[in-house]
């Protein structure tokens, strides 16, 4: 019988497989991503992949959770940490949006990866929005102000812009809004 492994062990590995299984997932995409595949890139048999998850579909959730919703505390902490309100909207961005962008940008599945991901796991697509919205809303200080803001982060996604594009359009956005954190009530009070 094999030793068992330490929390540390086990942890190094699945690291290594999820490394190994976005890699296969961001080039190959899902339906034509095998096992063999996951098993290769990360050098394990598949025998150590199926002592890990249950299947292709299990480890596919696990990298979206780890490429996306793992950065929650840290987004959380930028929010919740000193500086104005435009730095910790920033932060909050890079680690939310940018990082995992640039992850997929320039793959030649990148495009489908969100979208085979939220369809798979639409909870975790779920906890995603839910932990941006709650990072956002903490800095802006205003529901609808949050509202707006995350639909135009969605939006500067639509044409899949490089990196530099994006980062760039979520500066310019997010200085918008840093600036005039809530206009609720202009109209009203309008002439």
């Amino acid at each position: 019988m094999p030793p068992s492994l330490t929390d540390s062990e086990a942890a190094a590995r699945r690291s290594r497989i999820l490394n190994a299984a976005r890699w296969c997932f961001l080039n190959f995409g899902f339906a034509k991503t095998s096992f063999e595949d996951i098993a290769r890139q990360s050098g394990l048999s598949r025998t150590l992949l199926y002592r890990t998850f249950r299947d292709k579909e299990d480890i596919y959730k696990a990298v979206f959770v780890d490429l996306m919703v793992s950065r929650h505390p840290a987004a959380r902490e930028a929010a919740q940490g000193p500086g104005s309100p435009l730095k910790r909207l920033l932060i909050v961005c890079r680690l939310m949006v940018l990082e995992p962008w640039s992850e997929m940008f320039g793959t030649p599945m990148g495009h489908e990866f969100i979208e085979t991901c939220e369809r798979m796991d639409a909870e975790t697509g779920k906890l995603y929005r839910e932990a941006m919205h709650e990072c956002v809303l903490y800095i802006l200080e205003d529901a609808l102000s949050t509202e707006v803001f995350l639909l135009a982060v969605d939006g500067l996604l639509a044409d899949r812009p490089s990196t530099a594009v994006l980062e760039s359009r979520i500066q310019l956005l997010a200085t918008r809004f840093a600036a005039f954190p809530s206009l609720l009530g202009s109209f009203e009070e309008a002439p």
